[in-house]
């Protein structure tokens, strides 16, 4: 068992429906183990400035349900260099912080990893990101809230599709993954999904475009902001020049995903990560990612957790083409 007196814990990069429930979970495991906990604001960029709270039972009261993050985030090109996270690393020995909690995505893990090959400080993570696109656990924390809120959206612009008989390309997030595109595309009847993984994606859509049923009254089609064709608004470019007949609009969601209260599945992912988090530090893990696999937690290095593999699985693409006849 590892003696671990004062835990420091931040979130970083993009904020992620859940975070909240995380952190309530991580405070209040650490108090039941008698172990200190003082939260770091904006993450690796608040660290360097030593922007720190101690935090108690009082201070997550009431957060289980709320989206966003009361530890708030930000991105420190600072913490990149070497002479950033020593300064980082002196803010935290200044406050007697001997482990460290990160919740957040890529970009939180790889600055986690480089600090904890530079400095003897355990280091565990907690995945949240509405992307889900880490290794190392079944799904992250914000990915079903996500999702869920790109659903209902659909669903409402649907209404208004049928009402025009129009085509809608709606684009929603997901620069280098299209989990959120593929898994809402199937469950809000999309016609096409866009997404990065799949080159096809284009040649796809104007199949159905030009051989698919002419009685349909509304089409839509989900597109990952980063796939191959540049955004959908270039997609309605290119859909209203080769099929002009069609009534085309162009939807983005934005920022509206990461938004909104977590979803129970959210929570309950937040609270046992956040709990198996404080307990894995007491027995000696570090630069590891906790995470669930087949609803058992497990423990993923993180270098290997930043190796998601950019293949999906062809059974998802397979039934949007049957479900879209």
């Amino acid at each position: 068992m590892t003696q671990i007196k004062k835990i420091g814990l931040y979130t970083s990069g993009g904020d992620a429906p859940g975070m909240n429930a995380a952190i309530r979970a991580v405070v209040r495991t650490a108090l039941f183990y008698d172990i200190e906990v003082v939260g770091i604001l904006r993450g690796y960029h608040g660290m360097i400035r030593g922007e720190f709270m101690p935090m108690g039972r009082k201070s997550v009261s009431n957060i289980v349900q709320r989206g966003g993050t009361i530890l708030k985030t930000a991105r420190s090109d600072q913490f990149k260099t070497p002479e950033g996270r020593k300064k980082a690393y002196d803010q935290l020995k200044s406050q007697d912080i001997d482990a460290l909690v990160a919740i957040g995505g890529d970009g939180t893990f790889t600055g986690a990893l480089a600090f904890g090959s530079e400095f003897d400080m355990p280091i565990v993570g907690l995945p949240g990101t509405i992307d889900n696109d880490l290794a190392g656990t079944d799904f992250t924390i914000g990915y079903d809230t996500a999702i869920n809120t790109v659903v209902n959206a659909v669903d409402k612009i649907r209404d208004t599709a049928e009402s025009h008989n129009r085509l809608f390309i709606v684009e929603v997030m997901g620069r280098d993954s299209g989990l959120i595109a593929l898994r809402t595309g199937i469950a809000a009847g999309a016609e096409a999904i866009l997404i990065p993984e799949n080159k096809d994606g284009m040649a796809h859509l104007f199949d159905r475009l030009e051989n698919g049923r002419k009685d349909k009254t509304s089409r839509i089609v989900i597109a990952a902001e980063g796939d191959d064709a540049g955004g959908a608004f270039e997609i309605g470019r290119i859909v209203t020049e080769r099929f002009p007949h069609y009534d085309t609009r162009v939807s983005i969601l934005g920022h509206i995903q990461r938004g909104g209260k977590p979803t129970c599945m959210d929570r309950v992912l937040a609270s046992r990560v956040g709990v198996a988090a404080v307990e894995a530090l007491r027995d000696g893990h570090r630069n590891e990612m906790i995470g669930v696999i087949h609803n058992e937690i497990s423990y993923t290095p993180f270098g290997s957790a930043l190796k998601r593999s950019t293949e999906i699985n062809a059974n998802f693409l397979k039934i949007v083409e049957i479900l879209s006849l």
